[in-house]
């Protein structure tokens, strides 16, 4: 099973717009920019945006967080309430979370759905991963 957020031309979910979050240019790290996680990107723009956009390497302007492309996730999932950026890589889940939230993921109603996808991934070989600052957590489904 292919999670959202995989491959090229998926739907945005209506109503779903980055607005002031940036936490796709903070959390990971962008090889293209030499940036490392959990700074922001130096083409970052204080209140959301890129003063790089129409040049921004295809890292970049392909990628959405699952929340803009997946319309199961909920509300309490916006990166800027949840303080954490989820995406998809093949068979992995990969979570980041803003390492000033710390353990925020293991606390419902977080915990129960990456345990749901936990389970669903491992029966595909795959897995559900956190990093959170310097942690490093693979949930157990």
């Amino acid at each position: 099973m292919a999670l959202p957020g995989e491959g090229q031309g998926l739907a945005l979910v209506p109503g779903r717009e980055c607005g002031s979050c940036s936490l796709c240019c903070i959390l990971p790290d962008i090889a293209e920019f030499d940036k490392p996680a959990n700074q922001p990107c130096r083409h970052c723009l204080p209140g959301g945006g890129c003063d790089a956009y129409a040049a921004r390497p295809a890292t970049c302007r392909d990628f959405y967080c699952l929340w803009r492309i997946d319309p199961t996730l909920g509300p309490e999932w916006e990166p800027r309430v949840s303080r954490m950026m989820l995406y998809a890589q093949g068979a992995q889940l990969t979570v980041l979370v803003e390492p000033a939230a710390g353990a925020k993921w293991r606390d419902a109603p977080y915990i129960d759905l990456l345990e749901e996808r936990a389970r669903t991934l491992k029966a595909e070989g795959g897995y559900v991963v956190v990093y959170a600052g310097e942690d490093v957590a693979v949930v157990k489904g």
